[in-house]
């Protein structure tokens, strides 16, 4: 019996012991350049780049490795991780999505409800699906899908536009099908009601 209790005791110290590694492995990644546009808890307060605090985990890793291929394509990005192991991608990935996810109201509230509708009903009319029916009711996406909830509006609108010209090929192909169906009105709606969400 004081075997195992030992056992498991030393089993949770060696994963905290690997947590607070990790963490700090993230840390001096991010003091070194993520900051300067994603803030050091991921809190960009710039529209132009994207909020990684609360997003998850996998989806960030992939993001890094697909930036590192080439797979997603930026000028910015493409330096950044260059000397990325794939173990720094995803201690940049925990370190994030253990953060709390920004929440704001949402700028125009008229256009955030004409989003509302649409993320989760979609529009019948056009064949738009719903958003939510992917992405989540919160808005908070899956391991493999990105958090939406919380996100800037601009950013948001700006990878939608991405998708619809096909400059943005790393990820789902559905979303090429969905938003090439999608209005102008349509993604700047559905990215104000997800950054007040």
């Amino acid at each position: 019996m004081k075997i195992a209790v030992i056992a498991v005791a030393l089993w949770a110290m060696t994963g905290v012991a690997h947590a607070q590694a990790d963490e700090a492995r993230a840390k001096k990644i991010i003091g070194g350049s993520c900051f300067l546009c994603h803030g050091a808890e991921g809190e960009s307060a710039s529209e132009v780049f994207p909020r990684l605090a609360g997003q998850n985990a996998e989806y960030i890793a992939k993001q890094l490795e697909n930036f590192k291929s080439g797979k997603r394509k930026s000028s910015a990005m493409a330096p950044m991780v260059a000397e990325l192991s794939p173990d720094d991608m995803a201690a940049l990935g925990r370190f994030y999505g253990s953060r709390p996810p920004h929440k704001e109201a949402p700028k125009d509230a008229p256009l955030a409800a004409v989003g509302q509708y649409i993320y989760s009903q979609g529009n019948r009319f056009s064949g738009v699906p719903a958003c939510a029916s992917c992405h989540g009711p919160d808005g908070a996406g899956s391991n493999a899908l990105p958090r939406l909830a919380g996100q800037h509006a601009a950013y948001l609108d700006t990878q939608l536009k991405q998708f619809n010209k096909r400059e943005r090929n790393n990820d789902n192909a559905v979303m090429h099908t969905v938003v090439e169906k999608m209005t102008a009105l349509e993604m700047a709606a559905v990215s104000e009601y997800l950054s007040g969400k």
